[in-house]
């Protein structure tokens, strides 16, 4: 059986290491693909990088490689990808599974305003002097909002982002390259340094990144949370790396499995 993971996140390289740890690998041709825009994992399995264009796209990859079953487990903002995958899956007639990491959820003492989309949430900034953005490659046109934004009001601007950033930024914006996993004590001393009063952030969910809001709490800093797109429906959902091993493991191949969906 083929096997592919649609990756990239610290959730995929932890599936493919209980795979592998699981002895499963031993049993399925896995293939892991990355974009490879901040680092290629090695892992014990065939790593590809830099996306389907180059390979002529998804549909054509999946085809030309006979795959069996696509696991998407890319980061839950990844909408064209996930779309993607679940089109060319359907249109193949293989199986399309999707791990998700859980939502964050405000605690007490959290002071969160949800936005669903950039617009709204940068229009809303405009009081704040000092703004942290952890929300991942922002664009060019919001880029360029936010430098006519620190032109008129004077505010200050952090970006951090794990890979440079893809977008021009404007002399007044302040980069931080960083890669997770973060702690609350060196979230807290950034807060500090920086005299953050807003904390911007993606509903990315999991652990590696969740101490800013801890940060953000103990300073009483406001939280302007994006949440995440609306996906189309994949065959199955997981929100567990152990709920993935289980429905691979669970997986029995016949030859009347392609075309037909798993049920994990």
């Amino acid at each position: 059986m083929r096997v592919l993971i649609l990756g990239g996140t610290s959730d995929a390289r932890k599936v493919v290491k209980a795979l592998d740890q699981q002895g499963l690998l031993d049993h399925i041709t896995l293939t892991y693909s990355v974009a490879g825009l901040v680092r290629v994992p090695e892992l014990a399995c065939e790593v590809i990088s830099g996306g389907f264009s180059q390979r002529g796209g998804l549909l054509h990859y999946l085809q030309e490689h006979s795959f069996d079953l696509v696991l998407d487990i890319t980061h839950p903002f990844a909408l064209q990808m996930s779309t993607t995958a679940v089109e060319a899956c359907a249109e193949k007639g293989i199986p399309c599974w999707r791990f998700h990491r859980r939502v964050w959820q405000a605690q007490e003492g959290d002071n969160w305003r949800l936005f669903d989309d950039w617009s709204a949430l940068l229009a809303a900034t405009e009081a704040y002097q000092s703004l942290f953005l952890t929300a991942g490659q922002i664009g060019q046109t919001l880029i360029d909002q936010l430098a006519q934004q620190n032109l008129k009001t004077g505010q200050r601007q952090v970006l951090r982002t794990a890979a440079p950033p893809q977008a021009d930024l404007p002399a007044s914006m302040k980069w931080l390259k960083a890669i997770g996993p973060f702690n609350q004590t060196d979230e807290k001393n950034i807060l500090e340094t920086y005299k953050i009063d807003l904390l911007i952030s993606k509903n990315s969910g999991g652990s590696a990144t969740e101490a800013k809001l801890w940060a953000a709490r103990e300073l009483g800093i406001p939280v302007f949370m994006l949440q995440r797109p609306m996906l189309p429906d994949a065959d199955q959902l997981m929100d567990s790396v152990e709920g993935v091993v289980d429905a691979v493991s669970s997986l029995r191949v016949d030859s009347g499995m392609r075309g037909q969906k798993i049920e994990g």
